[in-house]
């Protein structure tokens, strides 16, 4: 055998040698990240677990019961036809206490999650005034419906904020302090809704257990008259008198919860079951646009 076979044969062992000893840790590479990936789906699983996001495994196999949990999960399904609606009207007349209200008692036949006033008004200057600032979104349902609620700020300094909730609303809730009657603002948001479409709106005379009965009846025919005045049927208008805040501390049922399922009542068959045009384009309503710098500009 000649010096330059015998050179090519080691040079040959070596190279196979080297790729013997790559491959091997190469292997052992992709076993140690199976293993981490493992261990990294566990414990996330089992913080999902310790935060009550997902159920304990009936397997002591975590990727298997990941498997079965992706396919035990329901397809959403809608039963009942879906509307908009919201509360317009003055600056604290009762707009907010009056969507929680109605989470409250929608929540006692299971037809909602109950909200408080301060998960309406979450923002911290909405807490630091006691005032809405921003839209807010609630969802419920009644026995016929599904419902979308928005809650619109009544501060004329936010009318815009108003104008932006009110342009998705199928139909809304006036709300009116007996204490006061028609104010600015309701005479604004009444014009407002008026020309950006809602032609069906309720009318809730709140804050009724601190007024006396003549009152409420001068407020009801005022109400009756400004919407003669901006184009409604003021006539045939579902006027509805309670207090929302009877109902959101279980006082005064006949003012409180009683008068709540009444005006849901109302809204269930005042407030037609609006029609998608589900053959036409898509429209998608922007509520809000963020500008986030170095990164992207997202809408909401």
């Amino acid at each position: 055998m000649s010096h330059a076979f015998a050179a090519a044969v080691c040079r040959s062992t070596a190279s196979m040698s080297l790729a013997l000893r790559c491959s091997r840790r190469a292997m052992s590479s992709a076993r140690m990240l199976r293993m981490a990936g493992a261990t990294a789906t566990s414990t996330a699983c089992k913080d999902w677990q310790r935060n009550g996001l997902l159920a304990a495994p009936r397997t002591g196999n975590m990727q298997q019961y990941l498997r079965e949990y992706a396919n035990e999960k329901k397809v959403f399904e809608r039963t009942k036809p879906h509307c908009n609606v919201g509360t317009i009207g003055h600056v604290d007349h009762g707009k907010t206490t009056l969507t929680a209200a109605i989470t409250k008692v929608l929540a006692d036949k299971q037809l909602a999650e109950s909200k408080k006033y301060n998960e309406i008004d979450n923002a911290p200057e909405e807490k630091a005034r006691g005032i809405t600032i921003n839209v807010a979104h609630v969802e419920y349902q009644t026995e016929t419906r599904h419902y979308g609620h928005t809650d619109c700020p009544g501060h004329a300094d936010y009318i815009k904020n108003m104008i932006t909730g009110t342009a998705q609303m199928d139909g809304a809730i006036l709300v009116v302090a007996a204490t006061d009657g028609a104010m600015p603002q309701t005479r604004e948001h009444m014009l407002l809704a008026k020309q950006i479409g809602i032609d069906h709106i309720v009318v809730f005379i709140n804050k009724v257990d601190a007024a006396d009965e003549e009152m409420v009846d001068l407020v009801e025919m005022e109400i009756r008259e400004l919407l003669t005045e901006m184009g409604y049927d003021g006539d045939k208008i579902p006027v509805v008198k309670g207090s929302a805040l009877c109902a959101l501390e279980d006082k005064s049922p006949e003012i409180g919860k009683e008068a709540i399922l009444k005006l849901l009542q109302e809204v269930d068959s005042f407030i037609p079951t609006p029609v998608r045009e589900l053959d036409k384009p898509f429209l998608l309503p922007v509520e809000n646009v963020y500008s986030i710098p170095g990164r992207c500009v997202t809408e909401t």
